[in-house]
């Protein structure tokens, strides 16, 4: 059709007046051939090799050269006629190009969020899922001899998701250029590792792939569904997601423009049965239950934007940029960071920081859900002032600056009642060294160690000879106990001297002399009365100490 029209537009309708009327018929019937036929190959080839929607809009670009070069060529009253065809071209073209000045309204309108103050309390006796994505990446391709005929594959796109209760980061099996697909034909499965334990070695799983990103022709996944589904607008690139059973299936984010070819928002998800390519569409309001990330990092990461650069506008996002928060770009997937909660649902996690330049502090922080793209931002306590994701990075890059480490995957938590960031710490060659935590809102507050639960101990005693505060977690209960201290045990810390004790219950405290002054004379066979506050860690945090023999 394209090419039809194109050849309607493009050549004269108008005869020589030199040339003999049969001869002339034939040259034009000739020159309509050939222009139909180089641009129906000229589109197929566009549209085939790039996978973009074969909607008519997408086509202005050649409205406008067309018009334009049919308005050339013509004479007389055909000229007025395509060069009307050509202003409205441009007209249109205009229309699309400066869409993203007028419906910036609609686009922070679409991306509003839910607003809170804080994010509930992490409870210290889970794991966080720490592992960075670089890490899990480099044990991965170290196991690669455990897959067949290693040498005609790669490894493919790291992404996070919980599988049969687990965390674990997936990876499939990729080809390693197209004459190794063309020997190949299927790629021979996946890899998983666990996201939680550092220590766990990757799982090479054998499941046979034919429709793949690595895929050439109608076998590659993205031209595979853009072959079912033609008209469909696509965001972000497709990601592996495994069923209960072990099943890979291929997903992609689908959605619709805002206005004028600009803009997206998100609807729903095609899944795709990698070994068959059987495809079927979802809602987001009906995607299956084993798919963690519906909505893409990338849809995401626009919507952010969206919501924190145009909240007044197109013009004030340029010019004033008042009230403007801008996303950060420490995410591990398109500017975001995946994590869970406690009920095992993915978010995404961005922190907003400042557009003046050398400012780090933080505005805020929002979690996307992944399943229905339905976001909030926490504004985090109006009473403090936290410091941004860059900022946590750039405090562990001085602190080990002559080993050359960073950190990498920065995550904002509630540890203790005191909104912390843990970072794992990579040294140059991409290896984990250790986990560092330290206060959003008092930096000076920072532990580093092996593991994030052994950070996690760690933390909690530097909070409580430092400035931050330990006022429990999601599910700690303040508790009063009495009794007679069996063992005592003091460690100088700084200023402060940390108090760790035992009473005759078996039951294990601790205190720093900055929270509990009179802390530092506790001998044995004291009776104590402890204000504390029942995490269910082996040491107890205790807020208040009374010494009886002291009182």
């Amino acid at each position: 059709m394209i090419g039809i029209a194109a050849a309607v537009i493009l050549i004269p309708m108008f005869k020589h007046e030199q040339a003999r009327k049969k001869d002339g018929k034939k040259l034009k019937i000739g020159l309509f051939i050939a222009v139909v036929a180089i641009l129906m190959l000229a589109v197929f080839l566009f549209y085939y090799l790039s996978n973009h929607d074969r909607n008519f809009t997408s086509v202005w670009p050649l409205g406008i050269v067309l018009t334009a070069a049919g308005a050339v060529f013509s004479k007389g009253a055909e000229r007025k006629i395509k060069g009307i065809l050509f202003l409205a071209s441009v007209a249109l073209g205009i229309y699309f190009l400066t869409a993203f000045i007028f419906n910036a309204d609609e686009k922070y309108e679409g991306s509003k969020m839910d607003e809170k103050v804080e994010i509930q309390t992490f409870d210290e006796k889970e794991t966080p899922a720490s592992v960075p994505p670089q890490f899990a990446r480099n044990k991965m391709k170290k196991a690669f001899g455990q897959v067949p005929n290693t040498s005609y594959y790669e490894l493919g796109n790291l992404q996070i998701q919980k599988l049969n209760g687990d965390y674990v980061y997936i990876a499939p099996v990729e080809f390693s250029g197209f004459f190794k697909w063309w020997k190949g034909e299927s790629t021979p499965g996946y890899f998983t590792l666990s996201a939680t334990d550092s220590s766990a070695n990757p799982k090479f799983i054998k499941s046979e792939m034919i429709y793949t990103p690595s895929s050439y022709f109608n076998k590659n996944i993205e031209r595979h569904i853009r072959m079912k589904y033609p008209m469909k607008i696509f965001y972000g690139d497709v990601q592996l997601e495994i069923d209960e059973d072990g099943k890979p299936y291929y997903i992609r984010t689908y959605g619709e423009f805002i206005s004028a070819r600009n803009g997206f928002n998100t609807k729903g998800v095609v899944v795709v049965d990698s070994k068959s390519g059987e495809m079927k569409e979802f809602p987001l309001s009906n995607v299956p239950e084993f798919i963690d990330g519906a909505v893409s990092p990338e849809a995401v990461s626009l919507q952010n934007s969206y919501y924190g650069n145009l909240i007044h506008g197109f013009w004030n996002s340029v010019f004033g940029k008042s009230d403007v928060k801008l996303p950060s770009d420490e995410g591990t997937e398109s500017n975001v960071s995946p994590i869970f909660d406690e009920n095992g649902t993915m978010y995404y996690f961005t922190d907003f920081t400042s557009p003046k330049e050398g400012v780090d502090s933080m505005l805020g922080y929002s979690l996307t859900n992944s399943r229905t793209g339905k976001a909030t931002f926490y504004t985090g306590n109006p009473e403090q002032s936290y410091m941004d994701s860059q900022g946590a990075l750039q405090i562990i890059e001085k602190k080990f600056i002559e080993k050359k480490w960073l950190g990498q995957m920065p995550i904002l938590y509630n540890f203790y009642g005191e909104a912390s960031w843990l970072t794992p710490v990579l040294d140059s060659n991409g290896f984990l060294q250790n986990y560092f935590i330290v206060s959003a809102a008092n930096p000076e507050i920072s532990v580093y160690a092996s593991t994030p639960n052994e950070a996690l101990k760690q933390y909690k005693t530097a909070l409580q000879r430092g400035k931050g505060t330990v006022d429990g977690n999601s599910k700690a209960e303040e508790k009063q106990i009495s009794g007679t201290v069996v063992r005592v045990y003091k460690e100088k810390s700084g200023d402060f001297t940390v108090v760790s004790f035992l009473i005759n219950n078996r039951q294990n405290f601790i205190v720093s002399s900055e929270k509990a002054p009179l802390s530092i004379y506790l001998k044995e066979g004291d009776k104590v009365t402890v204000h504390y506050l029942d995490t269910g860690e082996v040491f107890l945090p205790a807020k208040d100490l009374a010494i009886e023999a002291l009182q």
